[in-house]
């Protein structure tokens, strides 16, 4: 009876903390003024970015634009390995362009990318149209979500609310008011937490995610109950076998 009722109540808490945003009034609904503002993400070692250089003359062209296509890692819908076409930032954060060379590119966000390889690509050729982007920016999403792992996207503009959607939601045993998302910073480990029960998330400085963050969903209590429950039962069951054998072997000898 005890028991029901622990679980009757831990069932009621996480069916109330399903609702996403649960302070939004209408108004609010239909107008968010202060969502934070997305920052540029800087680029590092290990990045790969993907450099396209149009020129007047398109062999030219052609011949910048060839890039080794890199191994990476696969994603829970496609778990085995790819390959990503373009060019990986090296330790001193460099890239290594034909015709034009080494550019050191760490440091800068993909628009400043661009504008510093235009302006070396202008000493060799006319009016180079440049674009830079990243090719792996990776997350990695943990927990009690329906398909955890680790995603590589084409866009560099994720919100956490993305990288939920790509990892399938939250299970129902998803801590919705403590998510939190570890971020390297200048080398070192960041940590932060946001609620998606509430529409503050929208000004979290965590609300657009980096390269390499993790987000990680805790259990709630009713999952944390459910698994102590269960180990237990488990325990009970054990127990209760032994003291079977024990008796069985008592009355033979």
């Amino acid at each position: 009876m005890f028991i029901s009722g622990l679980t009757l109540i831990s069932s009621c808490v996480s069916t109330k903390n399903i609702p996403y945003f649960q302070n939004l009034n209408q108004t609010d609904r239909k107008r968010l003024d202060s969502v934070t503002n997305f920052t540029e993400p800087i680029i590092q070692p290990d990045d790969i970015l993907s450099v396209s250089i149009i020129t007047v003359d398109p062999q030219t062209a052609a011949v910048i634009n060839q890039s080794n296509p890199l191994e990476t890692m696969g994603t829970p819908r496609n778990p085995s390995s790819r390959e990503i076409e373009g060019f990986s930032v090296d330790k001193n954060g460099e890239i290594e362009l034909a015709i034009i060379g080494n550019v050191k590119v760490g440091g800068l966000t993909t628009f400043q990318a661009r504008d510093l390889i235009r302006t070396k690509a202008a000493r060799y050729f006319q009016k180079p149209n440049v674009s830079v982007r990243f090719a792996n920016f990776k997350i990695s999403i943990l927990g009690e979500v329906n398909r955890p792992g680790s995603y590589t996207l084409p866009n560099e503009k994720v919100t956490i609310l993305d990288a939920l959607s790509l990892s399938g939601d939250l299970t129902l045993y998803g801590k919705r008011e403590n998510i939190m998302i570890i971020r390297d910073v200048n080398g070192r480990k960041e940590y932060g937490t946001v609620s998606i029960n509430s529409s503050n998330i929208f000004n979290s400085p965590y609300y657009f995610l980096k390269q390499n963050d993790v987000v990680y969903v805790e259990p709630n209590k009713s999952k944390v109950f459910s698994l102590n429950n269960t180990a237990r039962s488990t325990a009970v069951i054990a127990l209760s076998a032994l003291s079977t054998i024990v008796l069985i072997i008592t009355r033979i000898y």
